[in-house]
């Protein structure tokens, strides 16, 4: 742990930081890291969204409060009493496919919830930095082979995609009208910045209608997972990548440099854009008990083939970019499924350690100070 407290310049340590989102897949891992590397840690979200759950198996003792975003009284009540200084906006209704089922509550809680998040911060006047995650499907999707640029227009085909853009439109907007950047340090001591990230992947994923998730399950009852989209290429990391870079981001805003505050992709390098069915093969020959059929149905709801981002503004003027390969990846992910399903250990923190000693062999210059 003591290695973990020096990251990021050793910000976090003592620091308050808020989670929303902290009982999902990409919100516990965040919570854990925070937790080892010294900060007090609180989440705000719904009860964990899936059994068995990642972040139950955590075991976690921070200041939680379980709530919807869609209720803004309760939302700002949390933030005024743990006062934050920094906060970390995951939650979300995240799947594609639910969208079109709920598409009203998608919009609701993607968009009107990120705004009461934002609300809930600027009332409480203690937050110095909110980083607020969306995702790559916020760019207006051309299904071309080059990477969407943070400069390129958002859009949205499904209600998950579009409305993740509504919010991104929102952030943009409270940056203008409350934090804008020309009136930091004498109106406002607020930064906001918002990140966009691909297909995350590793151990801890049960939401369904997921890749990895599906693989994992079927291997663990003996069966075979059903591939809907083969052929759809995405931009595949670990979950530790993206996170990463937030961590980054929210040690320069805690900073008050203010040139961060401001719209970020972070994706694999190229050999990670790689098509549905090669991460399955990739899968099967980390744990050859995996097994798969391809069964396109062409009445399923649009999703993209082709979607993947330009990271190059994350590298040179952030200094992140990917620490493990596809390779490592996929090798990380089987194993700890593997270790949980067969030999019933939890390996997060393991792979926590993992990542920063090799980012720290790669000597990133965004990881200490």
């Amino acid at each position: 742990m003591s290695n973990l407290l020096k990251l990021f310049g050793g910000i976090y340590q003592g620091k308050r930081v808020l989670v929303t989102g902290h009982t999902g897949f990409k919100g516990s891992w965040l919570a854990l890291w925070l937790h080892e590397m010294g900060a007090q840690v609180a989440g705000y979200a719904l009860p964990a969204p899936t059994d068995p759950s990642h972040w139950k198996m955590l075991e976690l003792d921070i200041d939680e409060t379980l709530g919807d975003l869609r209720d803004a009284e309760k939302l700002e009540q949390t933030v005024a009493r743990f006062k934050p200084e920094i906060v970390f906006h995951l939650a979300a209704q995240p799947i594609v496919r639910e969208s079109y089922r709920i598409p009203a509550e998608t919009y609701a809680v993607n968009v009107v919830g990120t705004v009461n998040v934002y609300e809930a911060c600027r009332k409480a006047g203690c937050v110095k930095a909110v980083v607020s995650i969306t995702t790559d499907k916020v760019y207006q999707n051309r299904e071309w082979e080059y990477g969407y640029r943070e400069v390129d227009p958002f859009g949205g085909y499904d209600p998950y995609s579009a409305s993740k853009a509504c919010a991104e439109i929102a952030s943009a907007s409270y940056r203008n009208s409350f934090w804008p950047l020309d009136q930091y340090g004498t109106r406002h001591n607020t930064l906001l910045c918002t990140t966009r990230a691909g297909n995350v992947v590793g151990g801890g994923d049960w939401a369904a209608d997921r890749l990895v998730p599906d693989l994992m399950r079927a291997a663990a009852e003996n069966g075979i997972a059903v591939l809907r989209n083969p052929d759809s290429t995405r931009p595949w990391q670990h979950v530790l990548e993206p996170l990463s870079g937030y961590l980054m981001l929210g040690w320069r805003l805690l900073e008050g440099k203010k040139e961060f505050a401001e719209g970020w992709n972070f994706g694999p390098d190229e050999d990670g854009v790689v098509p549905v069915h090669k991460v399955a093969a990739f899968m099967q020959k980390a744990w050859p008990a995996i097994r798969t059929e391809f069964r396109t149905d062409p009445n399923a709801p649009h999703e993209a083939r082709l979607l993947k981002l330009d990271c190059a503004k994350a590298k040179s003027r952030l200094g992140w970019r990917p620490v493990w390969d596809s390779q490592g990846t996929v090798e990380t992910t089987a194993n700890w499924y593997r270790a949980y399903y067969t030999e019933h250990k939890r390996v997060s923190l393991a792979d926590i350690a993992k990542y920063a000693e090799a980012a720290t062999q790669l000597e990133l210059s965004g990881f200490y100070a």
